[in-house]
Parts: structure tokens; C-alpha cells; sequence
């Protein structure tokens, strides 16, 4: 396994290459480096080698971490299942929350959100494919989710999240992100939006991903390795 800093240039590089294929703008799709499980040390040897926005998916790790990196000005991301007890230290930790899946989260963070902070970035997640084990709202029921959200203080609704369901079919890939895409597209028409985030795309998708209008990709074992089996 190369590196981190080597592959993080080879992500770097696929994410450009995806972006000339599809006529996008170079830097038109950001890169998240999703390090949950990896030690604050590869956090840092990412940040050395230029990676600035880092993903968490559990509170605790995430804490930790904070007190271990408190030197870097990291721009943190929860991108996890969040329960309603433990949206407070996220609330107050983090810039932006990926896995708004109803609104009772989203209240709770906007409430224990400090005045003092900017507001919360924030996507809510969907569900587009339609996996009973898969956290994130149903398509066809974003729109009240989203309309609920964008209203609410101190956060700041960004766009929209997915994850698909593993697949060997690259069209049925693609088709989920195009209907993200489509959704955040309508959504924002509807009900006179500016949402403009597509958290969608990993390790082994991001190509299509950003070919489908993807402005975040979240890697992780692309850059860090295979997270241990738990």
C-alpha cells in the first residue's frame, strides 16, 4: 500500500481526470477524506500532504480526535448515522453534518448550535435506493424534509447526500446519483433554493460519481487503506 501522500495524489489525479472526461471545471468536486478508524497520525500525515476537510462517522472517535489535532484547523465533517444524544457535541464540534435523515435531528442541532459559530452546513440524506437497512429520507418525501430544514436557524442547508447500494452494475450506480442530482435540481426550482452540495461518490464509484454532478466525493480506503475488520 503506497503512502498516504502518494495516494492522495492518485485520488487527486482520478478526481481530475473524471472532471476533464465529463467537460467539468477543474476543482469542481471537492475531496472529503473519510478517516473514521484511522489514527489521529494519519489525519495529520493527510493534512501535511494538503487534505484539509476531513469525515467522521462516530462522536467519540471524533472527540478524541479534536483534542489530538487541536493544532490543525481542520474543516470536520460528520457523515455517520446520528442519534438524538449525541447530536450536542456534534452541534458544537463540527462545519458540516452529512446524514440529516429527519427533522428532529435537524432541529436539535440547530438549537444546540452556539450563536456564536458559523451556522452548520448541513445535507439531508437520502435514501435512493431504497434499502430498508439504509439510513436517509425516501425521495419522494424529501421535499417536506427539505423545505423543513432550510427554514430552521443557525444551520445552513447545503444539498443533499447518498449512498448507494453495492453494485457491479455501473448503471444502476449511476442511475442513483443522477436521481440525487435530478432531485436537488428540482428541489431547489420548487421551492426557491440555492442548495449547492451532492455529497455523493466513494473509494470505487467516484468517477461516476463526479461524471453524474458529485460536488463532494467521500474517500476513505482510496487514501488511508482498508479500515480492519471489526
Amino acid at each position: 500500500m503506497p503512502g498516504i501522500e502518494a495516494s492522495l495524489r492518485a485520488v487527486r489525479a482520478r478526481m481530475g481526470a473524471a472532471e476533464r472526461e465529463n467537460g467539468r471545471a477543474a476543482g469542481s468536486a471537492g475531496l472529503l477524506a473519510v478517516s473514521k478508524t484511522v489514527p489521529p497520525a494519519g489525519l495529520r500525515e493527510a493534512w501535511e500532504a494538503g487534505q484539509r476537510a476531513f469525515g467522521e462517522s462516530y462522536v467519540q472517535e471524533a472527540l478524541d480526535k479534536f483534542a489530538a489535532l487541536a493544532d490543525l484547523p481542520i474543516e470536520w465533517h460528520f457523515i455517520g448515522p446520528l442519534q438524538s444524544n449525541k447530536t450536542r457535541p456534534v452541534a458544537a464540534n463540527f462545519a458540516w453534518v452529512h446524514s440529516v435523515d429527519r427533522l428532529k435531528i435537524a432541529q436539535r442541532l440547530s438549537e444546540q448550535r452556539d450563536v456564536h459559530l458559523p451556522p452548520l452546513n448541513v445535507c439531508v440524506q437520502v435514501n435512493v435506493s431504497g434499502e430498508a437497512s439504509k439510513s436517509g429520507v425516501a425521495p419522494d418525501e424529501a421535499r417536506a424534509l427539505v423545505e423543513a430544514v432550510a427554514v430552521l436557524p443557525r444551520l445552513r442547508l447545503r444539498g443533499l447526500m447518498c449512498i448507494p447500494e453495492p453494485s457491479n452494475d455501473a448503471l444502476v450506480i449511476r442511475a442513483r446519483f443522477a436521481l440525487l442530482r435530478s432531485l436537488r435540481d428540482d428541489l431547489n426550482a420548487a421551492l426557491g433554493l440555492d442548495m449547492d452540495t451532492l455529497s455523493m461518490g466513494m473509494s470505487d464509484d467516484m468517477e461516476m460519481a463526479i461524471a453524474e454532478g458529485a460536488t463532494l466525493v467521500r474517500v476513505g480506503s482510496a487514501i488511508f487503506g482498508e479500515r480492519p475488520a471489526a
